[in-house]
């Protein structure tokens, strides 16, 4: 999904951060840990602080925390962050105890209850899950608790999986329905090139996220202890800024400022307009199951915005899938044009290729006479 075009300038971007009534705040392991790998409980106690004060004034928080892998190799005896699938789960197993520990402890202090989700990439790419994950979250902030959300490592493996918490916390946001994103991390914001460069230059607002990506320079992580990177972190930006988030990116010590919209780190405008829940699951949490490859004519009505997708447009279809699985949309070059949800099962589409409505009828049935996905269920990349 593209970014719409937005109208807003930077002060109302930090203006509806300061105002949001719900805002979920992102924190990387390299803000929550010493160089050694273990966790710095001083950093941890002054973001609840910040945090605490939020929910003080009015604000809802939903905390996306990173940091059990980093928080359990310290204990465990690793001297850096271990590199094999196995003791990074057994690690995350022992450290996500101690981060929930510290937490519980650190938000007490100003009487403020908190709650752990654990979530797995494959909890948001099937609706029914997704759906269960939306409410859980909703009533734990309904209830005045403030969600902590982490990435099952335990259990998760490199082969679904999210990789970090940046692009956790958009699909966090879509959840709760944010009225902003804060991503906290080790810089104080996004550069023209790395900081490490002499010629990097800070940007304080991106009206237009793509472009930025397509832009600047970034690279990864450097911190040894976190997963991301910049690249991550713009991306997460994107899929926030399009669901119509505004979105903060800022160094964990200018969290306060930040929540308080103070000119700090860099502001990236979200859309204009807002899709619903249902929308932004096809478009960035939805995993699509096969594909349907269009002709030329379907493409182009298709990317025309308002163009349901039909038998008589589709040369072929790919993969195993049910009605209502989310399906790519491919042009006859292979290139991804939008996902969809199907309105038949795989194995039912291809005796409908090429027909149009009214052979459809004649032929099949009337049952078969509605598109092969609609566009209330269709969402252009």
């Amino acid at each position: 999904m593209k970014q719409q075009k937005t109208e807003q300038g930077e002060q109302e971007v930090r203006d509806a951060v300061r105002q949001a009534r719900t805002v979920v705040v992102k924190v990387g392991s390299s803000s929550l840990t010493k160089p050694s790998g273990h966790l710095d409980v001083e950093r941890l106690n002054s973001l609840v602080e910040v945090l605490a004060k939020a929910k003080q004034r009015g604000t809802s928080v939903v905390l996306v925390s990173s940091g059990a892998i980093a928080a359990g190799f310290g204990p465990l005896g690793f001297d850096s962050r271990p590199q094999d699938v196995s003791t990074q789960q057994a690690a995350a197993s022992v450290g996500q105890g101690l981060l929930m520990q510290h937490y519980e402890t650190s938000f007490a202090r100003f009487g403020v209850r908190v709650g752990q989700i654990l979530l797995t990439a494959d909890d948001t790419m099937h609706a029914s899950r997704y759906r269960n994950a939306q409410r859980t979250l909703q009533r734990l902030v309904n209830l005045g608790v403030v969600p902590i959300v982490n990435e099952n490592d335990a259990l998760a493996t490199n082969e679904i999986r999210f990789g970090d918490n940046d692009r956790l916390s958009t699909l966090v946001a879509n959840l709760v329905r944010a009225d902003a994103l804060v991503l906290l991390t080790d810089v104080d914001g996004l550069y023209t090139a790395p900081p490490s460069q002499p010629d990097a230059r800070h940007i304080d607002f991106v009206p237009d996220v793509d472009q930025a990506l397509a832009e600047v320079s970034v690279g990864g992580s450097t911190s040894g202890v976190g997963s991301g990177g910049m690249v991550t972190k713009l991306e997460a930006a994107r899929v926030a800024v399009s669901s119509g988030i505004p979105v903060v990116l800022t160094s964990a010590t200018h969290a306060g400022d930040t929540l308080e919209g103070n000119q700090t780190g860099t502001a990236f405008a979200p859309a204009a307009h807002r899709d619903s829940s249902r929308r932004l699951w096809i478009g960035f949490a939805a995993n699509p199951r096969g594909s349907l490859v269009a002709d030329q004519g379907a493409v182009e009505a298709v990317l025309g915005g308002k163009a349901s997708l039909l038998s008589a447009g589709v040369v072929e279809v790919h993969g195993e899938f049910s009605a209502g699985d989310p399906v790519w949309i491919d042009d006859e070059s292979g290139n991804h044009i939008a996902k969809g949800l199907s309105g038949f099962d795989s194995e039912e589409i291809p005796r409908t290729l090429g027909r149009d409505t009214s052979q459809l009828k004649r032929l099949l049935g009337e049952e078969y006479a509605h598109p092969l996905v609609h566009r209330d269920d269709l969402v252009l990349l």
